[in-house]
């Protein structure tokens, strides 16, 4: 028994810490990454159902969308600094739990305020695991691995916004809308699981305790949540020509300002915008707001095409959208090793050149698209945007110190997040007016003088006569078609406008990546993986 004590050493020996898995720490917070991810898109195929079950308009179950949006972008810019103010890995589970919790309570939401409050919640917890799982994944990766660890994250980013249609579909088809929330709890329980086991604990001497500056929180919830408000509801209400639309955009930019001001002049703020002093950050953060309005803009744009023109289902989409995801894996694979011997911004353009000729593709649409027709251009555009999303997180992060990287990727992924508001807010408004615009020009052409016109009618009204119906309903029934075929042309050629747009957005915005940083010397990706 003494030779056993003795061998044991001093009772007062404390035992060596445990090594940290890093991959243990990655598979950790990607998978709550993609919780987040997913469920920023997965809602949108169920809103009908929502408003059948709910007995909501469709302006009012849009809210399910827009609080959580708010919401999300609201905690995003604070994510470094309740970080520091809990601990990396008590507020990484914090929102993990938080978020979990508030996926149970939508799903049994009865009503629509109740429903709107649990995502509300839900988008207040899910920003910490977007921006965390980030910072985290550049802190506990060395140098020449963080590319790679990148990839593993970039893939989640990319595939999240593709899988959550698809699975959303899925559910809502075969299942209920209230499966989108309920499928989050196992995930999130294992997510919960490996945070616990994988994240090492939180030293109590990294944890900020100054002064909590509420004033400066609440400039910017407020800054924020009105002009998130603004991008969401802004097309419904006709823009500025909207008394509430005009005092919000006021409400945005007094609160932002207000919030710079004060951020600035303190010694400890919430959010230190001092850390816009490196040039590859602030710099990437204007390409990132670009790539939000493609990436999320295209997303929006190609579910509506589907529905509205081809006639699909919600799960006809998700699938439509699920070989574009997986094409996103098989890219980040390739991108994970040209990093490690390309510059990043050498990558960087290669893929905007590849998504401007993906988008250019995509606006070659025509009333007759089918599903096979879309199939490579969405490939396309998945390869695309992982060659441009993967060396913009590494040109724009890279250069930046440890000591400041959780408050630069709450800052870049708020970019991303306005970025994808910008672009479904103008991409919607332009799809609306450019519609309303390519009908007004074919209407002059369809008149009774035109001799195609008058045929065409003629043959509808045949064709509706031979199936039992009289000379004056055939012909009415015939000038209704016609009128539905006119609409869909015109929206057709309304799609094509926004991906031309797109195309011309990311040209324009092309000469910024000669801002951006060179990369360490020595950096590369391991071979290992």
């Amino acid at each position: 028994m003494t030779a056993a004590v003795s061998n044991a050493g001093p009772l007062t020996q404390v035992a060596p810490a445990r090594t940290v898995n890093k991959w243990g720490v990655a598979a950790a917070v990607s998978l709550g990454a993609l919780l987040e991810l997913i469920d920023t898109s997965i809602v949108n195929v169920a809103l009908s159902d929502m408003q059948a079950t709910l007995g909501a308009t469709l302006s009012q179950v849009s809210w399910v969308v827009s609080s959580y949006a708010i919401a999300n972008v609201i905690i995003l810019p604070l994510t470094a600094w309740l970080g520091h103010r809990f601990g990396k890995k008590q507020y990484f589970l914090f929102s993990l739990l938080g978020f979990t919790f508030a996926s149970v309570l939508c799903g049994f939401s009865t009503t629509l305020p109740m429903l709107i409050a649990a995502r509300i919640l839900q988008g207040l917890t899910g920003g910490g695991l977007m921006a965390k799982a980030q910072a985290i994944l550049f802190e506990t990766f060395p140098k020449e691995e963080q590319m790679l660890a990148q990839s593993v994250f970039g893939l989640i980013v990319i595939s999240g916004p593709a899988i959550g249609p698809t699975l959303g579909g899925y559910l809502v088809t075969n299942v209920d809308w209230r499966w989108i929330f309920f499928v989050n709890v196992p995930v999130g329980a294992v997510a919960v699981a490996l945070t616990m086991y994988f994240l090492p604990p939180d030293r109590a001497e990294d944890r900020v305790t100054s002064k909590i500056d509420w004033t400066a929180i609440g400039l910017l919830a407020i800054g924020l949540g009105a002009l998130q408000a603004v991008l969401e509801e802004g097309n419904d209400e006709d823009w500025f020509e909207s008394s509430a639309i005009v005092f919000g955009m006021v409400m945005a930019v007094v609160g932002l300002v207000a919030f710079t001001v004060r951020s600035l002049r303190s010694d400890h703020p919430v959010v230190d915008l001092r850390v816009l002093r490196y040039r590859s950050l602030w710099s990437g953060s204007l390409l990132s707001i670009v790539l939000g309005m493609t990436l999320y803009g295209a997303l929006f744009a190609i579910p509506i095409f589907a529905q509205s023109i081809m006639q699909y289902s919600s799960q006809q989409t998700g699938m439509l959208l699920l070989p574009g995801a997986i094409a996103s894996a098989v890219a980040m694979v390739i991108i994970s090793k040209i990093l490690g011997k390309v510059d990043p911004r050498i990558a960087l353009a290669g893929g905007s050149m590849v998504l401007i000729g993906a988008v250019l593709w995509l606006a070659s649409l025509t009333p007759d698209t089918g599903g096979h027709d879309l199939f490579w251009p969405l490939i396309l555009r998945s390869f695309g945007t992982v060659f441009m999303f993967m060396p913009l997180n590494t040109a724009t992060l890279g250069p930046v110190p440890t000591k400041d990287i959780g408050t630069a990727t709450g800052f870049f992924n708020l970019t991303r997040q306005l970025g994808g508001s910008i672009g479904v807010a103008l991409l919607s408004t332009m799809l609306s007016r450019r519609q309303q615009y390519h009908r007004a020009m074919l209407v002059e052409h369809v008149i009774p003088s035109d001799t195609f016109t008058t045929e065409r009618v003629d043959q509808l009204t045949r064709m509706l006569m031979g199936k039992g119906m009289v000379l004056e309903e055939a012909r009415q029934k015939a000038l209704g078609l016609l009128d539905a075929t006119v609409n869909k042309q015109a929206a057709v050629l309304s799609f094509s406008d926004t991906f031309w747009a797109t195309a011309a957005l990311l040209v324009v915005f092309l000469p910024l990546i000669l801002l951006l940083g060179k990369p360490p010397k020595g950096a590369k990706v391991s071979a290992g993986h």
